[in-house]
């Protein structure tokens, strides 16, 4: 949305260059074999430069950072994993070698789990996983100088609920407070860019219904699961629905899809099967659906888009990593 960091308010996106000039843009395939396995087991031979960095005083408040071999300041991809936002860890990045290898730095954090947040008597439990990786962003820009990073130049990435992450910082207004004492959080929270896997693009249940049928996810954002009983999570899909007008404030301050506006960074999103608006799916939670309506919203507005599952013709980009990776050194 609106309201940039100053020190960013005049940043346009850069047009495409030339394909002879640019390996990525000359890709207008089919989408029919994407590789899922591909870029998402690290190579063991590669080590953080620094491990276990403390963004936070919780112990899921880590993150580890790989520094790219650069005498130039590098961009920076910042990595959030999945796991519904009760499980998962940092160590596996999509994309590491990839990044590395083109010059890009990376960040991957850990975060704290909704359900944590739930025993900590927090509501909604979603404001911890969120707000970790708003903190985690500020706090890797506050080390730029110090880990030769661009702080202008970062991306946001992930899967699932991480890819959920990634968007609501790339659509959110800047979250950056100049007045604070803190200069961690004076720190803007405004990205370059998005690429994520398999995102749930909203929290509104009357929303994802109506895309999808049998949709089951997303209650346990705001306390509809046992926090003691992590197969409860997705067992309370109706009373979600049913005391949806009650939360409404809470879903349109951290559903993704309510944060687009003009303004935004292009994002691109990954999907194992096509669309199907309307019609139950097999795996509802990580629909295409999701995307496809997320599409349309940004289209409307004016904001880069770009949307991949399989058979999807005119396919730019057959994996997040090169979407990133174009958009961050063109």
């Amino acid at each position: 949305m609106s309201d940039r960091h100053p020190i960013y308010a005049s940043r346009q996106l850069a047009k495409q260059e030339d394909p002879t000039t640019n390996k990525y843009m000359d890709k207008t395939s089919t989408a029919s074999a994407v590789n899922w396995g591909r870029n998402n087991t690290n190579d063991p031979n590669i080590l953080p430069t620094i491990a276990n960095v403390h963004y936070g005083t919780h112990e899921r408040q880590v993150l580890d950072f790989y520094k790219a071999d650069s005498d130039k300041s590098t961009p920076l991809v910042i990595w959030i994993h999945g796991g519904g936002w009760v499980s998962g860890d940092k160590k596996n990045v999509h994309g590491l070698e990839s990044y590395l290898d083109a010059g890009i730095s990376v960040v991957s954090i850990n975060y704290r789990y909704s359900w944590q947040a739930q025993l900590a008597g927090v509501m909604p439990p979603v404001k911890w996983p969120l707000e970790d990786a708003v903190r985690a962003l500020q706090f890797v820009r506050s080390k730029a100088k110090e880990w030769n990073i661009d702080k202008e130049r970062i991306a946001a990435s992930g899967s699932s609920a991480g890819a959920s992450s990634s968007l609501y910082l790339a659509f959110h207004n800047d979250m950056a407070d100049l007045n604070s004492s803190d200069p961690v959080a004076r720190e803007s929270t405004r990205l370059w860019c998005a690429g994520v896997r398999h995102p749930q693009t909203s929290l509104d249940p009357q929303q994802m219904i109506e895309w999808t049928p049998n949709s089951k996810y997303g209650g346990h954002a705001f306390g509809f699961m046992d926090p003691n009983d992590l197969k409860s999570r997705d067992k309370s899909f109706a009373e979600f629905l049913e005391k949806r007008d009650s939360i409404l404030s809470w879903i349109k301050l951290y559903s993704p899809y309510e944060h687009v506006s003009k303004d935004d960074p292009p994002i691109y999103m990954l999907y194992r099967s096509a669309p199907a608006i309307g019609q139950e799916q097999k795996d509802p939670t990580h629909t295409a659906n999701f995307g496809l309506k997320l599409q349309e919203h940004c289209e409307e507005l004016g904001v880069d888009c770009e949307l991949v599952y399989p058979e999807k013709p005119n396919v730019m980009h057959e994996d997040f990593p090169e979407f990133i990776i174009e958009k961050l050194t063109e």
